[in-house]
Parts: structure tokens; sequence; C-alpha cells
């Protein structure tokens, strides 16, 4: 099969394989002559597309032409543009589909004593100033033998922030760190302060709230002589702390999982991303929670999401996230639709709509039990929304302050990062997958070769029980993992 037509309504079809010039293609009910070479991910019009007319894909516009366009000829930037513009009034129609429950297998975990699941019994070290993060890189390298017994690892997660800063973008940076202190999988916590910040030792303290003493130890290194002797004993109080977990069975109702896509391509709406959708309803099935954000990248693809929100409470809150992330950029004086990437367009994506009418496959179909702001917990079982970026590695570490055990990470091109919890990497074509194995956890490529959905979504959902039950990573086993904070962003 060379091409793709994804809904019977699209005058458009995706390129599964590059097809050259003369070429004759089959899509749905349409066969045409290929005008010119088009590349693979890449879209080739199915019948004749007047000037100022929709491109239909997934069943919905994602931009008009901009010249006519003959059966056949490769559509992409040079014919097409978005239909985009600012700021968008909605009307609550509730089409909710239920999920059939399912019972949920188990994974082996760890209980913390607060009756919280966790996937990993690591001990972190956040600096609370980007002035002391060498010094947290020192103890970290330092203290490498108090990993042992049923401790995963010793690791840090640097920033420039924490000091000359106001407001709500003080705010900002105390309730993302905060966040992730309470993180399960962190079994144990050094906070690290340097003394003389804006975000002192009193107000963490207040955003912190209740905290057990025994698993969150606090160092301000200006008021000791020596803070790795001072940091030592700390962390050795820490690793006594997290050496008594020890894993055991643990339903996946218990998990939550973030779920991103970044370095995208044409074939990410098609393989890997709706993977990820219906592994999102078996979770949900199943009792468990994901988490899906890059509110940018559901602009123009709102169709797909905001009558799925299981009341209209949850609707107000979808429809402020929406709006609220487009007046972001209108506030700044930028256009709301300047995106995608040029790696985006050269694997095939032309506007936003068409990005985010991929990213959205993400969500599954299952109905959308809450909206989150950033930094804020998910609490309620089912798919979430979460107010972020698209940027790859802040609505990441987003995600995981929220609350994810793991980050499903689907990309087309390839990135190496990883968050602080563990991030899959799921390759959207098998080129990819075979090319950077020391990235790639998933190839979700066979899907254009004929496997179903439901069959590739049934491997990830395995995977995902492999990694929850202590399987690496390749970010993991690289050592990749990183923070990044969102500035001048909304509190919601």
């Amino acid at each position: 099969m060379k091409t793709i037509q994804i809904n019977p309504l699209d005058n458009v079809a995706v390129a599964l394989t590059p097809i050259a010039k003369g070429e004759s293609v089959t899509a749905g009910e349409y066969t045409v002559i290929a005008g010119g070479d088009i590349p693979q991910g890449h879209k080739i019009a199915l019948k004749k597309i007047e000037k100022d007319t929709n491109i239909i894909k997934y069943g919905f516009p994602i931009g008009h032409a901009t010249e006519e366009i003959e059966a056949g000829n490769w559509v992409h930037s040079h014919n097409m543009a978005t239909n985009l513009e600012g700021e968008v009034e909605y009307t609550y129609q509730p089409a909710i589909t239920p999920v059939t429950p399912a019972e949920p297998e188990t994974f082996n975990g760890f209980r913390r004593k607060d009756g919280r699941a966790a996937i990993r019994n690591e001990i972190w070290i956040i600096p609370t100033v980007g002035c002391v993060n060498d010094v947290a890189k020192r103890m970290v390298q330092m203290n490498q033998d108090l990993v042992k017994g049923t401790i995963d690892g010793l690791y840090t997660f640097d920033h420039p922030f924490g000091c000359s800063q106001t407001g709500a973008d003080h705010a900002q940076t105390r309730k993302l760190l905060a966040a992730l202190v309470r993180h399960p999988n962190a079994a144990a916590v050094l906070v690290l302060g340097l003394g003389c910040e804006n975000l002192t030792h009193e107000q963490f303290l207040e955003e912190l709230g209740d905290y057990d003493s025994d698993r969150v130890k606090f160092l301000t290194c200006q008021e000791v002589e020596d803070e790795f002797e001072e940091g030592r004993k700390l962390l050795e109080q820490c690793a006594e702390y997290a050496g008594q977990f020890h894993r055991e069975p643990i339903p996946v109702s218990e998990l939550v999982v973030g779920m991103k896509c970044g370095g995208s391509d044409g074939l990410s709406g098609i393989t890997a991303n709706p993977t990820v959708g219906r592994f999102s309803d078996m979770m949900a099935a199943r009792g468990g929670s994901t988490v899906l954000t890059e509110v940018p990248e559901m602009f123009g693809a709102e169709g797909f999401l905001m009558n799925r929100c299981i009341n209209k409470e949850v609707f107000d809150k979808a429809v402020n996230m929406i709006n609220g992330f487009k007046n972001y950029f209108i506030s700044h004086h930028e256009v709301v639709y300047d995106n995608p990437s040029p790696g985006n367009r050269q694997g095939g994506i032309t506007t936003l709509e068409d990005k985010s009418c991929g990213c959205v496959q993400k969500g599954g179909s299952a109905p959308i039990m809450d909206v989150i702001g950033y930094g804020d917990p998910v609490v309620t079982k089912g798919l979430n929304m979460l107010y972020g970026p698209g940027n790859d590695l802040v609505s990441a570490t987003a995600m995981t302050a929220a609350g994810a055990h793991m980050i499903l990470f689907t990309t087309g091109r390839g990135t190496p990062f990883g968050a602080p919890a563990p991030t899959l990497k799921l390759a959207t074509n098998s080129q990819l997958a075979a090319n950077k194995k020391n990235w790639i956890d998933f190839d979700a490529g066979p899907i254009v070769n004929g496997e179903s959905i439901d069959d590739a979504a049934k491997r990830l959902l395995d995977l995902v029980i492999e990694t929850a039950s202590g399987k690496e990573t390749q970010t993991e086993r690289r050592g990749y993992r990183s923070i990044s904070i969102f500035k001048d962003g909304v509190v919601l």
C-alpha cells in the first residue's frame, strides 16, 4: 500500500512510501497519477481542488488551497495555507462514548507510605535556585555508592531559575519545583538551596505543604561550612529511607501516563499517535489515568476533543485553556499558527491544523474527565488535559510534575531527551526505529504494513507494564534526564 486516505471525506491521501512522478496510486475510491515526486509522509491530491477550497485530512479542514491543485499533485506549503486566526467561541454539544470496563493487569511497583504507587525508587536532589546547580551535580557524582539494594538511582535536575523573578513568574517556578518534590518516583528528596535567593526556604515550605520529614530533607548551602559533608549526611538518611521500599504487584489502574509527540512527521497521526490514543482508551477502561498536553498543538483540532468533555464544567475549563493559550500568543503580538517547525514540514506536516489533527490522535476516544493547570496534580481517573506548551522538554516536565509515572513520546524524526519520569520513545516509522535504536523503545511502523492499531496498542501496553516493573528506557540507560520550566505563561 503506497498511500492512505485516513477518512472517506478526505481530498488528500498520505504517501506511506516515496511516490515517483508518473506512478499510479490508489487511495479509497480514488486512483490518480502522481504529477511529481511525493516524499514519504506528504500529501497527494485525490481530486482537483479549487483555489480557496479547504484541504480535508482526518475528515477535518487542515487549511485551504492557495492555488488550483490538480489530482495527483503534491499538496504542501507551496500551494496551501492555514485557516487559523484568534480566539473561537465554542458551544458544548456532548458526544461522549463511554469505555467498556476491563480488568486491570498488574505491574511490579513500589507502594509509598501515603498509599501512592511508584514505578521507580530514586533519590532526587532538587535545586531551588540555579546558583547551586553545580553543587547538586557534584553531590550526585560523589554519592553514587548510595545507589544499592532497591534504590534505582540518584539524580538532580538543574535549571537557571529561583532568583531575580517576581510575581507569577516566580510563583510558577516555585509551584513546579514543589510538584517535582512530591513525585512518587522519588522515594526521597534533598531540596538544595543557596540562602539568599528570592525563592526562600519559608516560601518553599509554604508551597510544598504537608510533607514527610523522613522523606524530604533540606540543605541551605550558605548556612553550613561544607555543603558536601552536610549533603552526604542528608543523602545517607535519604538512602536509608528509600531502601525500605520493595517492588510488589500493583494494578495498572494506579498508573498515570503522560502522552507527548515531537519531531513529528506525516505518519505521526497514522501510526504512533493513534496507537497511543488506543492505549489511552485501554487505560481508561482499566481505571488508569492519562495526560494530554501541548495546548497550541490542539489549535484547529478542537473538534476531536471539546465535545468529549464529561460535563459542562470540564468543557468550560477546556475552552478557557484553549483560548487562554491563544491569548498568550496574541498578547505577545504573535500569531497563533506559527507552527509547524521546519522538521515537521520536511516530514510532511504543512499547517498547524495538519499537525494538531495528528497530535490529538493521542487522546483516543474516551471521555475527557478533567482539565488541570500547570503544576497541578492529576486527581481524576481517565483522560486528563493539562495546560502546557508544545515545547518537548517543557511539556514533558509539566506532565511529570502532574504526577505522570512515565511519558510516552511519539516521534517521526527522533530525539534523545528524557524527562525526570521514564520516557519511552515511539517511532512513527520503522526506518527511524532501525536507524536510532539507541533512542527508540517502540516501533509503530508495522501499522503501515497492515498491523492493526489494536494489536500495536496491546504491544504498547505490554511495554508500559514492563517499564513500570523496572525495565529501563533508552533514555534511562544513557542517563538523559532534564527539566525545563514554562516561563511567562499563565498559571491556571
